[in-house]
């Protein structure tokens, strides 16, 4: 029969299930395919912190949304315009996050008694049957029935059989915006190839899935979506995680440093160990270690024997590390310590995003102890600003904190591959021999960076102490003279201080170098802040907008550029954090914006909040 084919620019799509559901692949599969064909998207996974948690239950629904459009775009939307719902629980959560007049894509099996039960809908009350959906367009699917159907001639248990349903789904939406899917059959066949029932029964489903969309007279329209206009290049979808990874790999090829990991799992960091153990075709080097400490103080050892040592983890993992950080900033070796941030405090939300671990970076140890913070603001912008983090470390000899979080390390956008020629050097000398004069090494010896040479233990006539005990300045040796210490304190702190001179001055993102707004952000938010501020630009409003990269030590003409702005706004997943450090450094009556829900900023509320501070300028 006939279709009507729609061609739309931006589409919000939000599949969501029990977590044994399949959904984060669905998403993945779906987000994949999309950057194939050259359309822009972001994406935001949503978790449960539970391994497992009970069955149809609300806490238990796992989540993954996908924006993409012809257009570029900045975040994942604040509001989706489909809903694929694989229960009632997955309906009952998210319903509140689709537009009015939103399609939901439902499986009618999940809406049976048990399931609205354990939803904790009334005794009775079903929402496909009660009419209260009734500003949405409703697609219903016994998705269950329909994939046991399609799997009736294969000899696996139905438990085995149900795990495929998601392929049912994701070959529907695959016929609705008219894809090819044969990158996902590939990616199955990769996966499954050595189990060939699991392998036909997935190619199986997804092909029900397609078929089922075009042969259903019901479905009357199809949809596409151009291609977006973008900078020419060859991309792939890429998350944060894996871009820290790639990016760790291309700055240990770039400096001739053999990568090592020391790291012990914890969500969301863990994908980066589990990247880089793929890669010891680099001379990767990962280790497990049997807790946090132990994993930090193995890297430290890497460094000290001359390789590139980075630890991983997130906030509680971080303050477990706390004192032997300090032991690597007395030491002043390169180090690069990666904290993927998480809502807290304590275990606190594993699987939600936040900003809230930037004082614990700042200040979070015990003593004068300063180490530059880096912090990456997109999935992309992961594998610049890490291979900036092993830039500074081993140029300047000082651990360095790279800062993520969960909404960044989970989401995925287009990625386009570097040249490798076009990736910034990063020189690396290792002292070789005496200085002429000196009647034995001097460890602590400095450049006019206040940078102290990097020896390799076993090279002939450089022996010399470590240890977290103070150095005497030069010699290395142990010092108790108060002169000393004040001296020392002052140096680590200058020396750390003039690597501001190594980095960029600071940019506007967009926006008039003066006038009545400026928009400061860090990390995740960056996506928020363009959007918000690109509408209020459009409206003819004097807004603008910048991003830090560097927060320890700030660009030097940050403190400038402030004074040229009647307000700043600084927009944190936290309580306040960066708002502090910037009041205290540069003395302004900046303003915040707070939100720890452990969720993104949308655009919206930040216009909303930018609208309320021109009036009130106005």
């Amino acid at each position: 029969m006939a279709r009507k084919q729609e061609v739309l620019s931006d589409v919000v799509i939000k599949f969501a299930g029990d977590s044994g559901d399949g959904m984060q692949l669905t998403g993945t599969q779906f987000s994949n395919n999309t950057a194939l064909l050259g359309i822009d998207l972001a994406t935001f996974p949503d978790f449960p912190a539970e391994i497992r948690a009970p069955q149809g239950s609300l806490p238990g629904v796992s989540g993954y949304q996908l924006r993409f459009s012809s257009d570029r775009i900045f975040t994942p939307g604040d509001a989706c315009d489909v809903l694929v719902a694989m229960n009632a629980a997955a309906l009952k959560v998210n319903l509140k996050a689709l537009k009015k007049g939103g399609k939901i894509i439902v499986n009618t099996d999940g809406f049976d008694a048990k399931n609205l039960r354990l939803a904790n809908y009334p005794e009775g009350v079903n929402p496909l049957e009660d009419g209260s959906l009734g500003n949405y367009e409703v697609i219903k699917m016994d998705v269950t029935k329909m994939t046991r159907e399609a799997l009736k001639d294969i000899t696996m248990g139905m438990k085995e059989k149900d795990r495929a349903k998601n392929m049912f789904v994701l070959g529907f939406l695959y016929w609705m915006y008219n894809r090819d899917m044969e990158n996902t059959i590939n990616f199955l066949r990769d996966k499954f190839g050595k189990k060939p029932e699991i392998l036909e029964s997935n190619i199986k489903v997804l092909q029900a899935g397609y078929n089922y969309g075009d042969t259903t007279e019901t479905f009357t329209t199809t949809y596409t979506v151009e291609k977006a206009k973008m900078e020419s290049g060859t991309y792939r979808s890429i998350m944060g995680n894996q871009a820290v990874a790639y990016g760790l790999i291309a700055a240990s090829q770039k400096s001739g440093l053999q990568l090592f990991l020391g790291s012990y799992p914890i969500t969301p960091a863990s994908d980066i160990l589990h990247d880089l153990s793929k890669y010891k075709n680099f001379g990767v080097k990962t280790f497990q270690a049997e807790d946090e400490i132990a994993a930090i103080a193995s890297a430290i050892g890497a460094s000290y024997g001359g390789a590139l040592g980075v630890t991983t983890s997130s906030g509680p993992g971080i303050a477990l590390k706390g004192e032997a950080m300090g032991l690597a900033v007395m030491l002043e070796i390169p180090l690069v310590i990666i904290n993927i941030q998480r809502g807290g405090p304590s275990t606190g939300l594993p699987t939600k995003t936040e900003q809230s671990d930037l004082m614990q970076a700042y200040y979070g140890r015990n003593g004068e102890c300063p180490m530059p913070v880096i912090a990456a603001s997109t999935p992309t912008d992961c594998f610049d600003t890490v291979y900036e983090a092993v830039r500074i470390a081993v140029q300047h000899m000082t651990p360095v904190i790279f800062l993520s979080d969960g909404y960044i390390a989970n989401g995925a956008e287009p990625w386009k591959f570097p040249q490798t020629k076009d990736l910034p050097e990063i020189k690396v000398s290792f002292k070789k021999q005496i200085d002429e004069g000196d009647e034995k090494y001097m460890p602590y010896k400095r450049d006019e960076k206040l940078v102290r040479p990097w020896a390799i233990p076993g090279t002939p006539g450089l022996e010399h102490r470590i240890g977290g005990i103070e150095k005497q300045d030069g010699t290395g040796n142990v010092s108790y003279d108060p002169d000393n210490h004040q001296h020392m304190v002052k140096t680590r702190q200058a020396k750390v201080d003039l690597i501001a001179n190594d980095i960029p001055e600071q940019k506007l993102d967009s926006g008039p170098e003066k006038g009545k707004i400026l928009v400061l952000g860090w990390g995740s938010t960056y996506g928020a802040i363009k959007s918000a501020v690109a509408e209020l630009q459009s409206r003819g409003e004097s807004v603008s907008h910048a991003h830090l990269r560097y927060i320890r030590p700030f660009p030097r003409n940050l403190g400038q550029m402030l004074k040229n702005f009647d307000t700043i706004l600084i927009p944190e997943i936290n309580n306040g954090q960066l708002i502090k450090i910037i009041r205290d450094q540069f003395l302004v009556d900046a303003k915040g914006y707070n939100k720890v829900m452990g969720v993104p900023i949308t655009k919206t509320e930040l216009v909303m909040k930018l609208e309320e501070l021109l009036g009130g300028l106005n």
